[in-house]
């Protein structure tokens, strides 16, 4: 099964993934971890996409695409696949509609996970993540044993800049417009469909799980 899953920052898309992928037994496929796997092997479009994070810009179009298409060509991708954190602009849904059709396969849900602009901003300025293995905690929600510390490898807890209260607002304002038209995309072709991503993580995830199961 070919899943893709939108939401805003804060949204939940990688917890929702990572149990989904797990429960359907595909991988889940993050754009983020991409860039940063890329740019740790120093490949060539790794390197790339480096240097526009590095300036602060987005990574292009074509690089991004390009980077996650050579992802889902690799053989534990065969079976399906839960991606998360891609498409972001139509241009890329498009072209990994191409990419899919080449093979005689196609994106089967696209599932926005829906939250409201200010519990988004109250989950974004309170999460800190490990320097060191990248776990996500919330100052409210899932506070760290010992304040500052990473409890599974014990790395320094720091806030992104993106995180901090100052820039929610702007982040969460760049998404929706960037966002809008994608989600009219899938929903003109009947692919998208919306969850209250303001339930618990269970909830999310039982109701994703029951909308994917109409398809199977």
């Amino acid at each position: 099964m070919h899943v893709i899953l939108l939401g805003a920052p804060g949204a939940g898309k990688g917890t929702q993934a990572a149990l989904l992928a797990k429960e359907l037994r595909v991988p889940h496929v993050a754009s983020g971890d991409i860039f940063r796997q890329g740019v740790r092997e120093r490949t060539q479009l790794g390197l790339l996409a480096q240097s526009y994070m590095a300036q602060g810009q987005l990574v292009p179009d074509v690089v991004t695409i390009q980077m996650v298409l050579e992802r889902l060509a690799q053989s534990d991708c065969a079976k399906g696949w839960i991606l998360d954190g891609f498409p972001r602009t139509v241009k890329q849904a498009e072209a990994l509609d191409q990419a899919l059709a080449k093979d005689g396969r196609s994106v089967d849900r696209v599932i926005n996970i829906r939250v409201s602009e200010e519990e988004l901003a109250r989950r974004l300025s309170g999460r800190w993540i490990c320097r060191v293995c990248q776990a996500p905690y919330h100052l409210v929600s899932s506070p760290p044993k010992v304040a500052g510390r990473c409890d599974r490898c014990g790395g320094e807890l720091y806030q992104r800049d993106d995180d901090r209260p100052e820039t929610v607002r702007q982040r969460l304002g760049i998404y929706h417009i960037q966002t809008a038209p994608l989600i009219d995309y899938y929903a003109k072709a009947g692919k998208l469909v919306e969850v209250d991503g303001e339930q618990d993580v269970g909830q999310v995830g039982q109701a994703v799980l029951a909308l994917l199961k109409v398809v199977k």
